[in-house]
């Protein structure tokens, strides 16, 4: 038995994290000796609390510092020039591009596992909803930064806005990277409403549970004067529902926007209609995958055992493993296609992936994206935290290196005398750490002032609340 202490009730909460571990007690997503006091003063003991883990400090020393090398190596950026970079001609895109689309993927999951499980029921959604929000609303600061520095002048970029000025500017609308600059926006914009607008509740508990004036303050103001009356609940369950169906559709447009930046061009092994899909696929594949990476950890570390079970993470296991199959699907159709059509430059520009260059790449990224997840076929895996977690980041490290083959292809066109190469700078690979540690450190913090767990929607499944067993839907 696990002790978990509320440090500012100063009461002591039984939480038995073996049990919610236990396979027999699989029907349950709460322990039933949980009851809707005991997760309170778990999720608001990990806000309110005097002092997080060590091992929250280390994360965030190490993630503070790769922040300050990335807002380094943005300043010798722009003092210097993209020629520091590794982006040349014919591979213009280069890392940052990468970055940019591996990033939107990532950010993926929140949505889907908020929104789209929210409007179809499932109530195991609850307990991992939260933190996969702010995923995506990290994971979309971290893929806006790229593209704002790529543009080369980023203090000019205000003129890409569409907006009537002296210089007779406006932006082409029939350019998909334009599209790009509104879907991201929008899906952002949502994506941020909808975390918001779910955590009111919690933050009203966080500010009735504050002991200091700042925070009461702080939580207060942002709770809105949150006092849990039947009209607010009304008001609250309108609102969510409203923005859960409008970001259900923005899980499939924005990742099918950013793939027309490959697909509506005319280059061999871009120019084919099975991208949007395919993106799509492997955005919530490389979602869950984070979402997974980022749980393991958190609910070891901060004592949530009992609240994200290993019934939670079979369940992502499940999707990851079918949005795998997705991906398996698309790469078998890659190669299909090309050959059907036997268009020697396509033929050549997939087979180039496998064998060229950059053939290392390539099956790096068949490695991790198609054979090591097969393990998740087996129970034992899907719940041995362990392994799950190892197969987790090896999916988050096949789906950059993914994005990275596609941008590859640009080395390699129609013309053997353009043909060129690409190879990072210190520059590139201190930017890719740096936007994971700006990521994590965002994570972070929001582990330590916010509600890592939706309080209000797990009380709502729990026993307590529904007369019985949750079941298991």
């Amino acid at each position: 038995m696990t002790t978990i202490t509320d440090i500012s009730a100063g009461r002591r909460v039984a939480a038995i994290d073996n049990t919610a571990d236990d396979p027999s007690r699989r029907a349950a997503l709460v322990p039933a000796e949980y009851d809707y006091g005991a997760v309170t003063d778990v999720v608001t003991g990990l806000a309110l609390r005097a002092k997080p883990p060590l091992a929250w400090y280390a994360a965030f020393a190490v993630s503070v510092a790769l922040v300050g090398m990335l807002m380094g190596l943005i300043g010798y950026l722009v003092l210097t020039g993209v020629g520091v970079w590794g982006n040349n001609q014919p591979v213009s895109w280069g890392f940052p591009i990468v970055n940019f689309v591996f990033w939107i993927g990532i950010g993926h999951a929140g949505t889907l596992i908020s929104a789209i499980l929210y409007l179809f029921r499932q109530k195991w959604r609850t307990s991992v909803n939260r933190f996969a929000e702010a995923m995506t609303i990290f994971a979309v600061m971290c893929a806006g930064l790229f593209p704002a520095i790529h543009v080369g002048r980023m203090w000019l970029a205000y003129w890409l806005a569409p907006y009537p000025n002296q210089m007779g500017l406006w932006p082409q609308f029939r350019s998909p990277l334009l599209w790009d600059v509104f879907a991201v926006s929008t899906y952002a914009t949502v994506s941020l409403l909808f975390w918001y607008v779910g955590m009111i509740p919690d933050l009203a508990t966080l500010r009735d549970k504050a002991t200091g004036r700042v925070r009461q303050a702080l939580y207060g103001f942002f709770a809105l004067g949150w006092r849990g009356a039947n009209r607010h609940w009304q008001n609250f369950e309108k609102a969510y529902l409203l923005l859960a169906a409008l970001a259900t559709p923005l899980v499939l447009s924005v990742h099918s926007v950013v793939s027309f930046d490959f697909a509506v061009s005319q280059l061999p092994g871009w120019h084919t209609t099975i991208f949007p899909p395919y993106f799509v696929a492997g955005a919530v594949y490389g979602g869950f995958a984070m979402v997974i990476t980022l749980a393991i950890p958190a609910r070891a570390f901060f004592g949530l055992k009992a609240l994200i079970t290993r019934r939670h993470m079979d369940n992502m296991a499940k999707i990851m493993l079918a949005t795998g199959l997705m991906i398996t699907y698309a790469y078998f159709v890659e190669f299909f296609t090309a050959w059907y059509s036997q268009g020697p430059n396509e033929i050549f520009a997939l087979v180039n992936r496998a064998i060229g260059p950059y053939a290392w790449a390539f099956w790096v990224m068949i490695t991790c994206n198609v054979f090591v997840p097969q393990l998740l076929w087996f129970r034992r895996v899907r719940q041995h935290m362990g392994l799950l977690w190892v197969i987790a980041i090896g999916i988050n490290v096949g789906m950059w290196f993914e994005r990275f083959v596609i941008i590859l292809s640009l080395a390699r066109d129609y013309m053997p005398s353009a043909w060129g190469s690409f190879t990072p700078t210190w520059v590139d690979l201190g930017m890719l750490a740096g936007s994971f540690g700006l990521f994590f450190m965002m994570f972070l913090l929001f582990c330590r002032y916010l509600p890592m767990i939706a309080m209000a929607e797990v009380k709502a499944v729990m026993s307590q609340g529904q007369g019985g067993s949750e079941g298991d839907r």
